[in-house]
């Protein structure tokens, strides 16, 4: 509602029919009014969590008296689960928007459970990522017709994971396929991440930013194990197809980073060349191969790590923003506690390992620690 009236005031103002000095007033009293009619983050919590819980239970309530119902029961119960939220949604939208946002998203994922139970009622031939497609086209029509973050959050999601389970599905048992597959996901985590601009903080970017952020390390960590298992004698049987997913894998999420953030995507193509060195750790020895190059499969995880923590870290000075300085300074933290207990803690004693570990996380918590307050207080004192 406050974007149709903003609009309409401009174009009064455009068109003369109010000057520029009422049209301000009216603006700061439109502020002031959401200002306190804007809803504490306890109302908030208790009806997102409320529509978690209503969709559990309803979800196993169908699951319950899911074989006593014939065919035709079971379908129509899926539709009017599946209606019922949106329409109630519909309902709540000029009273309690809050509400109203909360039944359309639990409509939305309702909507995933209902097409993959409509699968399962007639029998329909197995495609399971053609169920995510669907579910993420559903998604992207609410979005379109809501535009709001919870419609924008579940397309953001389900939209790589179809886009993923084609790949597997397509590539079959190739050799390489997880490999550039995670590497594809974590680049994606980096652009969502990256969404949050200055002059740019929307909540559909701040959710962008919150997916980003948390599948940020399980990325990197997937990337890292994802060519452990692969074995050398082995190839992919179409090189072509490799060649394609390579490209797709890293054109996709540049292409989403550049509509993000236009000219400040140059940033996110460095961090593209980040992933694939990163990549190389993760492919398996061979034999004969160089003590250089078996060197960079041991400790080369853990130093394009923590280059790329700290890469993280002046990205976020760079655009003040202290996610990612706080996600960077989480990412060192974890590189070097992974280290120590995979490289340092097998080769001393039992006592000498425990007071390294204890002095690790003492010191060296304490150090990062007080390097983040300093890099945060710079970031505050910057902005102010």
């Amino acid at each position: 509602m406050a974007a149709r009236w903003e609009r309409y005031l401009e174009r009064w103002k455009t068109a003369g029919l109010i000057e520029p000095s009422p049209a301000e007033r009216v603006r700061a009293y439109e502020a002031e009014q959401e200002k306190t009619q804007r809803f504490r983050w306890p109302v908030v919590f208790a009806i997102g969590l409320g529509g978690l819980l209503l969709g559990a239970g309803v979800l196993l309530f169908v699951a319950a008296h899911w074989d006593t119902l014939s065919p035709g029961e079971r379908f129509g119960l899926v539709l009017l689960l599946v209606a019922l939220f949106h329409v109630a949604g519909a309902f709540a939208a000029e009273r309690f928007s809050v509400l109203s946002t909360t039944l359309f998203a639990v409509g939305t994922i309702s909507l995933g459970a209902g097409i993959f139970l409509a699968g399962q009622i007639f029998n329909l031939q197995e495609h399971w990522p053609g169920g995510l497609m669907l579910w993420a086209l559903g998604a992207w029509v609410a979005y379109a017709l809501l535009r709001n973050w919870p419609q924008a959050a579940l397309a953001a999601l389900l939209t790589p994971m179809w886009l993923s389970g084609e790949w597997l599905v397509a590539t079959g048992s190739w050799i390489g396929k997880d490999k550039i597959l995670a590497e594809g996901l974590l680049l994606l985590a980096i652009s969502y991440l990256t969404a949050l601009l200055p002059e740019r903080e929307t909540p559909i970017r701040k959710a962008l930013a919150w997916i980003g952020a948390v599948a940020l390390i399980p990325s990197v960590l997937f990337v890292i194990v994802s060519g452990a298992h692969s074995d050398w004698r082995q190839f992919s049987s179409s090189g072509i197809a490799r060649e394609l997913g390579w490209i797709a894998t890293l054109s996709l999420p540049l292409a989403l980073a550049w509509v993000l953030r236009r000219d400040a995507s140059w940033m996110n193509l460095i961090a593209a060349l980040w992933v694939v060195a990163l990549g190389t750790t993760s492919l398996s020895s061979q034999p004969n191969e160089s003590l250089l190059l078996h060197a960079w499969r041991e400790l080369g995880p853990y130093g394009m790590c923590a280059l790329g923590s700290i890469g993280l870290i002046a990205w976020g000075l760079m655009e003040t923003r202290k996610e990612r300085i706080n996600l960077g300074v989480a990412g060192f933290a974890l590189t070097v506690l992974f280290f120590y207990f995979s490289n340092v803690m097998d080769k001393l004693g039992r006592s000498a390992s425990l007071i390294g570990l204890g002095l690790l996380f003492l010191l060296g918590g304490w150090l990062l620690e007080r390097t983040r307050r300093q890099l945060v207080a710079r970031l505050e004192k910057h902005n102010s």
